[in-house]
């Protein structure tokens, strides 16, 4: 258990160190987030907050284990998932580069963006399927059934779906990181469980890295993740499903991430069908909340409580099955 509580510490320890020397230099070169001009009045304070923070937590996380324990990258599943971690992180780094360059919001072209999303998902696919079976464990249930060649369509949903959801939710200090935070834990449980410590010591230090990443992006944020950081998370999140067997557990663990991303849906189709009427006041659905009057901080604490009960239903889902 110790090496566990080390992983953590050594996470979060880097993190620590890192974003106070990260903040800055982000300040230098002027990564500034850009601000959706039809978004809350309150947000437009905003512009110029340093971006690209993402790197600090996966640097952080990444390093803990160089340090811990490196015998881990000789495994096929930590691998998978560090290499969505940094693909997907990838991704959203080049989206984060062309944004602070343009200093607007268009960034990586959205059919490109899926594109490159899409070819990750082949290839973890490909990867995964050359050692694991097609199958799928029904949640509570403790059924499990084949896919076999839909399991693909499931994969290839997993990645794509769940890297843009978490995107979806990083819009308020502090949100996106916290509700990472809660719902690693089930799965960080589901890895001990299944005795993949090398998993398990991963997550537990990206765990203590986004915990040293809130300090300063706790409202009012001093750094935001961007997309470095919102679709590593979401890549790290799919990809720790998928290797620990828990693909549709990840829908009820990812819940609030879920409808963040059916908000959009929603609010993107009801304007075409009824020809420029919104649904929402704004989506993602937490802008909803806001222009409905409540404060960002106010949003933030109950979209963090449904992560916290998603969480716990998530962690029910282990010790049950």
């Amino acid at each position: 258990m110790y090496k566990f509580l080390l992983a953590f510490g050594v996470g979060l320890a880097f993190s620590l160190v890192l974003m106070p020397i990260l903040i800055p230099y982000l300040h230098k070169l002027k990564f500034g987030q850009a601000i959706r001009q039809d978004g809350p009045q309150s947000h437009l304070a905003k512009k110029g907050t340093p971006t690209m923070g993402g790197i600090g937590f996966v640097v952080s996380s990444v390093l803990a284990m160089l340090v811990l324990n490196i015998k881990a990258f000789t495994n096929i599943n930590f691998v998978i998932v560090l290499l969505a971690f940094l693909g997907y992180g990838l991704i959203g780094f080049i989206d984060d580069f062309i944004i602070v360059v343009k200093k607007d919001n268009e960034g990586l072209k959205p059919k490109y963006k899926l594109l490159l999303q899409s070819i990750l998902a082949i290839v973890f696919y490909l990867l995964y399927r050359n050692f694991a079976e097609s199958t799928v464990l029904i949640p509570f249930f403790n059924i499990t059934i084949d896919l076999g060649w839909l399991y693909f369509g499931l994969v290839f949903i997993m990645f794509t779906a769940e890297t843009n959801a978490v995107n979806f939710a990083d819009g308020l200090d502090g949100l996106c990181a916290g509700l990472v935070v809660m719902a690693l834990a089930p799965f960080i449980l589901f890895a001990i469980i299944q005795q993949q410590s090398d998993i398990a010591m991963f997550l537990l230090a990206l765990t203590g890295a986004l915990l040293g990443y809130l300090k300063y992006n706790m409202h009012p944020a001093k750094v935001m993740m961007g997309d470095t950081g919102s679709l590593a998370l979401g890549g790290v999140l799919a990809a720790s499903a998928m290797v620990l067997k828990q693909e549709l557990a990840l829908v009820i663990i990812g819940g609030v991430f879920v409808a963040e991303m059916l908000s959009v849906v929603i609010q993107v189709g009801y304007f075409k069908l009824t020809k420029g009427k919104r649904f929402f006041k704004m989506a993602p659905i937490h802008h909803h909340f806001e222009l409905s009057g409540y404060k960002e901080t106010q949003v933030v604490m109950m979209f963090w409580f449904a992560g916290f009960v998603l969480s716990v239903i998530g962690i029910l889902m282990g010790v049950l099955m």
